[in-house]
């Protein structure tokens, strides 16, 4: 594939991607690769074996300084005190005043004054003006607090039942401090030839690794990881992946005008102890007390048809919409996230070119550990 001419970034693993005929398209300002040829093939291969990710697009922010910790304290929904142990990640909102979700993040613990945060690519502007306007805001929680932009990195995240064992017979003795990792957190993998920060995180439902590293790194990583039979994959599969996974995706199944509450993220809002301060505690305090209009639930599709986003879902208590839709490969079937009526249950239609289909209500997620958790 020769590559056409764009005004989009490109991230250090470019040319691997022409090498392995991409269909490029831009996404939140990068030229990314969608799909290698085929975007079922790709979710299949996630789930079945083991298949890598480029995701040098995210951005990666090293916050350090004194204040680090009560700075992040008040700056995030969830409550870094909970992970004092280095290496631990934390999955966290960033909040408006209002209680509107601005961003979705990770954020690791390496010490007191450092951490690791990564947000969303297509946020990156708005996040980055918020996080230091806040550090420099009358509160002072952020006096001693420097943020950087870690634009020196890439990231590839691999992902799949085989994913760990195959990233080690590719990397080998490299990521030997990441063999013992607990699910959700990450450790410095650094030698005379790499320097590699690897987490056991992901955004598919499976198990793997997220790997930051040197740009100038990147390439020869990913051959190896190629080598060791780990496929490249796209961003289509990608979504249809954490969509099975029930994992929301910013900016359709949250925005500034949605709470965490009506996000069914209200795990990652830690209300306790009641005396931390956080931006949007007292919004989210009064939609608790008052409990929230709307809630965020799966669908699946009992009639012929493809949910998308936006489309009109009517239960017995109101209408909603849904937020993320697209076929499951996994399923065999059509499956959504929907915001509906906090007391819809069971059954519902859903507005179809006109038509009123029915679907079921569930729990998501629809899929873990690669296999479907509904007939």
């Amino acid at each position: 594939m020769s590559p056409s001419p764009s005004l989009a970034q490109r991230t250090p693993l470019y040319a691997q991607h022409l090498t392995a005929e991409a269909k490029m398209v831009d996404f939140a300002g990068w030229e990314m690769p969608i799909h290698y040829g085929s975007q079922l093939e790709e979710h299949h291969q996630v789930r079945n074996d083991a298949g890598m990710f480029d995701v040098s697009h995210m951005v990666v922010l090293d916050i350090t300084g004194s204040d680090a910790t009560d700075f992040l304290r008040y700056l995030l929904a969830n409550d870094v005190a909970r992970i004092q142990t280095p290496g631990k990640a934390l999955y966290s909102c960033l909040l408006n005043e209002r209680g509107g979700v601005i961003d979705d993040l990770i954020v690791y613990f390496m010490a007191e004054d450092k951490y690791r945060m990564v947000v969303n690519a297509a946020t990156r502007d708005k996040d980055l003006t918020w996080i230091r306007q806040q550090a420099l805001s009358p509160h002072k929680k952020g006096r001693d607090v420097k943020i950087r932009e870690r634009d020196d990195l890439a990231m590839i995240a691999v992902q799949g039942p085989n994913a760990r064992d195959k990233t080690h017979a590719a990397l080998g003795a490299n990521i030997n401090a990441a063999r013992e990792l607990k699910p959700f957190f990450a450790a410095d993998c650094n030698d005379s030839k790499s320097d590699l920060f690897v987490a056991r995180t992901g955004y598919t439902g499976e198990d793997g690794y997220e790997i930051i590293l040197p740009a100038e790194q990147a390439g020869a990583t990913w051959e190896a990881l190629l080598a060791a039979g780990v496929k490249p994959i796209g961003l289509g599969a990608r979504d249809t992946l954490r969509l099975e996974a029930g994992m929301n995706l910013y900016g359709q199944d949250m925005d500034e005008d949605v709470s965490p509450l009506e996000a069914g993220l209200n795990w990652t809002v830690a209300f306790t102890p009641e005396d931390r301060d956080f931006i949007g505690r007292a919004a989210l305090t009064q939609q608790k007390t008052d409990g929230p209009a709307n809630k965020l639930v799966g669908l699946i599709l009992e009639d012929r048809g493809v949910l998308r986003a936006h489309q009109k879902v009517i239960t017995e208590h109101g209408e909603g919409e849904i937020t993320s839709g697209s076929f499951s490969p996994t399923l065999g079937k059509s499956i959504a996230l929907a915001r509906v009526p906090t007391a819809a249950t069971e059954h519902c239609q859903v507005e179809i070119r006109g038509k009123q289909l029915a679907a079921r209500i569930v729990k998501y997620p629809f899929a873990r550990n690669g296999k479907s958790l509904f007939d």
